[in-house]
């Protein structure tokens, strides 16, 4: 799974935000990311898949499988959704 190009991860006055770069820049496409959002958000960055960072959280959070799953898919769906997945 990849993110699209032209998006850089980085903490601003406390918060960890999504921002785009390039000729095209569009400030509505800046997002702020909570805690587990970034940690996908990282991982997305090197690539991984919806399984990979299924086994991520599983390792990182105290969650069940099943939370973990719903919770990385409605993630992605949500980049998607705002068009931040190629």
């Amino acid at each position: 799974m990849k993110l699209k190009e032209g998006f850089l991860l980085r903490e601003i006055a406390g918060e960890t935000v999504v921002l785009p770069t390039g000729d095209d820049l569009d400030l509505n496409m800046m997002i702020t990311l909570n805690e587990t959002g970034k940690f996908l958000w990282q991982r997305l960055e090197q690539g991984a898949e919806e399984a990979e960072l299924v086994e991520a959280v599983l390792a990182e959070y105290e969650i069940d499988a099943e939370g973990a799953k719903h919770h990385v898919h409605a993630f992605l769906e949500k980049l998607n959704e705002f068009g931040f997945l190629a």
